[in-house]
């Protein structure tokens, strides 16, 4: 039985269906464990579900919050309603300063602190990274320009 130009172009079109969903499926499935949400301290402590999960939480740097014994850094990160204290082993960026937005990426661990693996840290007086606006607008903390 012969197909016919109708039966054989209905038959490319699945297939490559099929090509494209299983292109899209494997895709996906490897970038699942590459995917890090981000989330206001608020946020983060509200979903404790969240613990031992890789994540980025970012806000302000609370002024006199940051402690540094060698290499061993701790800060506060705040979205002006809750903070989390940040655990970090490194060398801090260059720009990193109390006052300002940071974004850390790391695990939130069963005590309530955060061990970041990653800090970033505001390249220039102006800028506040996309997420940590955000999140200090939905909680009615924005105001502007932070100095």
């Amino acid at each position: 039985m012969a197909l016919t130009r109708k039966q054989k172009r209905l038959s490319i079109i699945a297939v490559l269906g099929v090509v494209l969903a299983l292109a899209t499926t494997l895709i996906l499935t490897a970038l699942r464990d590459e995917i890090v949400f981000f989330f206001s301290p608020t946020e983060l402590l509200e979903r404790s579900e969240l613990a031992g999960q890789s994540v980025r939480v970012g806000g302000l740097v609370l002024e006199g919050s940051w402690t540094k014994e060698g290499e061993n850094n701790s800060f506060d990160v705040s979205d002006g309603a809750s903070e989390v204290t940040v655990t970090y082993v490194g060398i801090l960026p260059d720009l990193f300063r109390e006052g300002q937005g940071v974004i850390a990426e790391g695990q939130l661990i069963e005590d309530g602190t955060f061990d970041a693996s990653t800090v970033l840290a505001k390249h220039d007086e102006n800028y506040m990274p996309k997420e940590v606006e955000q999140a200090l607008k939905e909680q009615g903390n924005w105001q502007g320009k932070y100095e």
